[in-house]
């Protein structure tokens, strides 16, 4: 149960994704595919599935194949479950992600430190939550010491960088999805 290989397929995702990742509009897809705008943005949206003639005609308008869209196409499953993994014995620094495929919304796990001087910066917005432990956070110019149970927000966009100030230090990091149209550039200041 919750197994992505038993669930059936939503090709809408991947076929916006190429669509965007081609710069092409709803109209310029329907104009090569024959098939009409609103078609396309049933597909799109999961409200509709295209038969295998259909999916051919998209594919052809966006210079892939019927089998390429469904190999990227999202599961359709709505309930999900990540088993957190066994008792660690080494103590590395890790990170593991809390969801799976191609979704909305990213989340992780880091476990002890890691790059402290990495900066991130994240094209939509993005939640830390301090699960154990503590971390220190630059973000704009301000530093913030976080506890056990304290998250931070972050808007899309804002350069920061964060490095555990305790040992096992476990933080989540859950953002809006880069390939998200979530928020709109911003000019640079």
């Amino acid at each position: 149960m919750g197994d992505h290989k038993e669930q059936p397929l939503r090709v809408g995702a991947a076929v916006r994704r190429r669509r965007r990742a081609l710069e092409l509009t709803l109209a310029v897809v329907a104009e090569r595919s024959g098939l009409s705008v609103p078609f396309l943005s049933q597909i799109e949206n999961e409200r509709a599935r295209p038969s295998r003639s259909s999916l051919e005609k998209v594919a052809d308008a966006l210079r892939t194949t019927a089998v390429e869209l469904l190999a990227a196409a999202d599961p359709a499953c709505s309930v999900d479950v990540v088993h957190a993994e066994g008792p660690e014995q080494d103590y590395e620094p890790r990170m593991r992600s809390l969801v799976r495929g191609h979704h909305q919304m990213h989340a992780q796990e880091f476990t002890g430190d890691h790059d402290a001087g990495r900066e991130f910066q994240y094209r939509n917005d993005q939640l830390m939550y301090v699960a154990d432990g503590g971390v220190d956070v630059e973000a704009e110019g301000r530093a913030y010491r976080l506890g056990r149970g304290d998250t931070l927000y972050l808007t899309g966009g804002v350069r920061h960088r964060w490095r555990a100030t305790v040992a096992d230090t476990r933080v989540v990091v859950v953002a809006v999805a880069e390939h998200i149209e979530a928020v709109q550039d911003r000019p640079r200041q």
